[in-house]
């Protein structure tokens, strides 16, 4: 049997093995191994569809993005200089396309008058049955996608996934303080890039 320190030593070296794993597939796919890659997909692709999966909630879209993703980092891949932060490369790629392909949805499915009334909620606004139409709903896309990465995956997991300040708190990693105070600043930040939209 094993004493603890032997235990922690073998742990160590299983540990290191895998980093070590990880390192030759990556090498080798980048220069040009397709069976390296494949084993790479086969290794995290459960991970990258969960990550997928949480964005946009919806299986078969879900699905389709995370192919759309492999394909990205196939493309992409050689421009990783440190094959140990693969994984977080991954799923940055996978946050990305999600938040992309759910602002490509169609208005009526991507945003609801709703949430469209609660995003550009402002003293002195017309009630939103006036306001809301498929043209403003596109303006409204329109005007998330020009918001920097925070402000844009705030509220797009508030208002497009329904999320709750205490869900986005554990999944930012964030206060709930914290979460409000990028709400508030998201929001303010949209109503100006709505603003800039509106012809003069």
């Amino acid at each position: 049997m094993l004493s603890g320190d032997q235990a922690i030593t073998c742990q160590e070296r299983q540990g290191a093995m895998e980093e070590n794993r990880l390192i030759q597939l990556v090498a080798e796919a980048q220069s040009g191994s397709r069976d390296a890659f494949g084993e790479l997909m086969s290794e995290f692709e459960s991970s990258v569809f969960a990550v997928v999966m949480k964005r946009l909630r919806n299986t078969t879209e879900a699905a389709e993005v995370t192919q759309e993703v492999f394909l990205r980092a196939l493309r992409k891949l050689e421009q990783l200089r440190e094959p140990l932060r693969f994984v977080g490369w991954l799923h940055r790629i996978a946050v990305r396309l999600s938040i992309n392909h759910a602002l490509r949805r169609p208005p009526e499915s991507a945003q609801s008058p709703e949430v469209f009334a609660a995003v550009t909620e402002s003293r002195g606004s017309e009630p939103w049955e006036e306001v809301v139409t498929s043209e403003r709903a596109t303006q409204l896309r329109a005007g998330i996608e020009k918001l920097r990465e925070m402000d844009r995956d705030t509220l797009v997991a508030f208002y497009f996934h329904g999320q709750s300040l205490q869900e986005m708190s554990d999944h930012f990693a964030s206060p709930v303080g914290t979460i409000k105070r990028r709400l508030h600043t998201a929001r303010h930040r949209l109503r100006e890039q709505l603003a800039d939209m509106q012809p003069a």
